[in-house]
């Protein structure tokens, strides 16, 4: 038997189990995770996921914790976006 995975990518690996749609999320959950992304450090794009929720920067040895299957969740953004409004407005009444 051939191991073909088609269109279906990484998740060609549960053959005809699980529903079409399951298949697909794992398959773009999957690619998502694998793709480039820039590390919060040094800026270059070599991060790597390590664990869950753990990811190391290959270019300068940061290690940071994220989400599950990336390095920063829309939660994560929320709150630093929050974050830095806050101290915008404590150096704005001083």
């Amino acid at each position: 038997m051939s191991q073909r995975q088609g269109k279906t990518g990484s998740a060609g690996r549960f053959g005809a189990r699980y529903g079409r749609v399951a298949r697909r999320r794992v398959s773009e959950i999957e690619a998502g995770m694998r793709e480039d992304h820039e590390c919060p450090e040094c800026g270059e794009p070599r991060v790597e996921r390590q664990g869950t929720g753990l990811w190391e920067c290959d270019a300068c040895g940061y290690t940071f914790t994220g989400g599950a299957y990336q390095p920063e969740t829309p939660g994560g953004k929320t709150v630093r976006r929050s974050i830095r409004a806050a101290l915008a407005e404590d150096t704005e009444d001083e």
